[in-house]
């Protein structure tokens, strides 16, 4: 598959959403003015703003009139960005995506190529924007009584292609990642498929954009309870989507409050990291360890 250009959908409509929240606050109105003002349900409002649902362009310029947005620039931006969210994604082309991916996937894949800096955690495993084929055909086939054959296929096939779309288009996000040390000791899939996980991370953490850090075991205790997480970077008007995975369940958040204490989680695991050369070091020496115990004939567990 080829770079996909433009905004996403989902993108776009984060923008919509944000900027209505934003010009509605600015002139001081409630939801309910709102709603009593456009003869709409309160909860049609909230759907709009929260972006449950896209908004028709009628509506949108309704809503711009009543928070005196009048910027004709401004104006024709946020229509464009609304008939864009209206759209349907490449996906739609393709039924076995439609099928086997859910919501949340597909709206994450679509953040991870809006983004400008991408923030991630993870306790356990190497982010599936940085797994090898191997590493995560052997993750998603743990979940086989759970996700079908085709589910476990499509996902595979379509992380492979994530990394390609948010890590090597021409313009790629600042990606940060933090790691438990842990993971550098977990033999995911074995030793042979954990030493070539190894190898590509240290390979990719050396690229310019990306960056990994090691939390060490001593400092990681408490703050690991949290769990995996993502922080997509939009811009500095449009924003952070904070995305949580636990298990078979995904989850987009766009409340700021929410967001605010995990990009505070992040920072404080980031000032608690070793430094990124340390961390390249760690990851170099775990790998020709693995690697070394191959050759010796005596595998790792």
């Amino acid at each position: 598959m080829t770079l996909v250009q433009g905004v996403p959908p989902a993108v776009a409509r984060h923008r919509v959403r944000l900027a209505l929240r934003r010009a509605r606050e600015a002139r001081g109105l409630t939801q309910q003015h709102v709603a009593e003002t456009l003869e709409w349900s309160l909860s049609k409002v909230n759907r709009i703003e929260s972006g449950d649902v896209n908004i028709s362009s009628t509506d949108l310029q309704a809503m711009l009139r009543l928070f005196e947005v009048t910027d004709p620039d401004r104006v024709q931006q946020l229509l464009a960005d609304a008939r864009q969210a209206r759209s349907r994604g490449w996906w739609w082309e393709k039924p076995h995506y439609r099928e086997n991916l859910t919501p949340g996937i597909l709206s994450l894949m679509q953040y991870e190529m809006g983004a400008s800096e991408i923030r991630v955690f993870h306790p356990t495993l190497v982010p599936g924007l940085l797994q090898t084929h191997d590493y995560a055909e052997y993750v998603l086939n743990f979940w086989a009584n759970e996700l079908s054959e085709a589910e476990r296929d499509t996902r595979l096939e379509i992380r492979m292609w994530r990394r390609e779309q948010a890590l090597m288009r021409p313009d790629p996000p600042n990606y940060l990642v933090i790691l438990d040390e842990s993971v550098m000791s977990r033999h995911v899939g074995g030793t042979r498929i954990m030493s070539e996980q190894l190898n590509e991370l240290a390979a990719l953490a050396s690229e310019p954009h990306i960056t990994v850090r090691i939390v060490p075991f001593a400092d990681a205790a408490v703050l690991t309870i949290l769990g995996p997480f993502i922080i997509f970077d939009l811009g500095a008007s449009d924003g952070e989507v904070l995305y949580r995975e636990t298990q078979l369940l995904d989850e987009l958040n766009e409340e700021t409050s929410v967001i605010v204490r995990y990009r505070k989680y992040f920072d404080q695991m980031w000032n608690r990291c070793m430094t990124r050369e340390e961390s390249l070091r760690l990851i170099e020496s775990s790998a020709a360890e693995m690697l070394s115990s191959i050759d010796r004939g005596r595998p790792l567990p």
